[in-house]
């Protein structure tokens, strides 16, 4: 299935910042860097979203999804400031949905320091972005992480979802109708 025949669209009830998701591959690349994904929606659609080979080698899967998630975590601050200076708001805490539950506890706790340190600083700074509640990181199962689709080729069944999740829909060229994909 082709995406060049489809929208980025928007809609639905909820007009704030709902929520992130992050993913990575690990070593697939010839060079082994990993790949790093994110996407952000509002309501419906994404507004944000990212792939990208992650500039240092991952010694592990946990490694390479924690990167991610500091990706991730920099766009979220970012926005979470475009959204509360748009909105006149205050800051809300954005939640960042990733699938591996090793990088969601190194993120959380410091605990793993002697396996860790070699990580460079840019990537612990989530740790400290969680403590202050900026950004929470939570678990999402990959059959329902929609930035895996930034980071691997995928089923056929698999994408088609995903794609949608991401709010890319075919619009009827006579009405502007939005349709389901098939």
């Amino acid at each position: 299935m082709a995406t060049k025949d489809l929208w980025l669209t928007f809609g639905g009830r909820s007009q704030k910042l709902v929520k992130g998701f992050c993913d990575s591959d690990y070593a697939n690349q010839l060079d082994r860097h990993s790949i790093a994904g994110f996407a952000y929606h509002f309501g419906r659609g994404a507004i944000s979203w990212s792939s990208k080979k992650q500039q240092i080698i991952a010694l592990s899967t946990v490694e390479a999804e924690y990167i991610a998630q500091a990706h991730a975590a920099k766009e979220a601050l970012w926005l979470r400031t475009f959204v509360s200076e748009i909105r006149n708001e205050p800051y809300r805490t954005i939640t960042i949905n990733s699938d591996n539950q090793g990088a969601i506890a190194l993120a959380k706790d410091n605990k793993f320091h002697s396996r860790t340190k070699h990580i460079d600083v840019r990537y612990h700074f989530i740790r400290e972005a969680v403590e202050d509640d900026k950004v929470s990181v939570v678990y999402i199962p990959t059959d329902e992480n929609p930035a895996d689709i930034f980071t691997k080729p995928l089923a056929k069944a698999k994408f088609r979802k995903f794609v949608e999740l991401l709010g890319l829909r075919p619009i009827d060229e006579k009405d502007g109708s939005r349709k389901n994909l098939k």
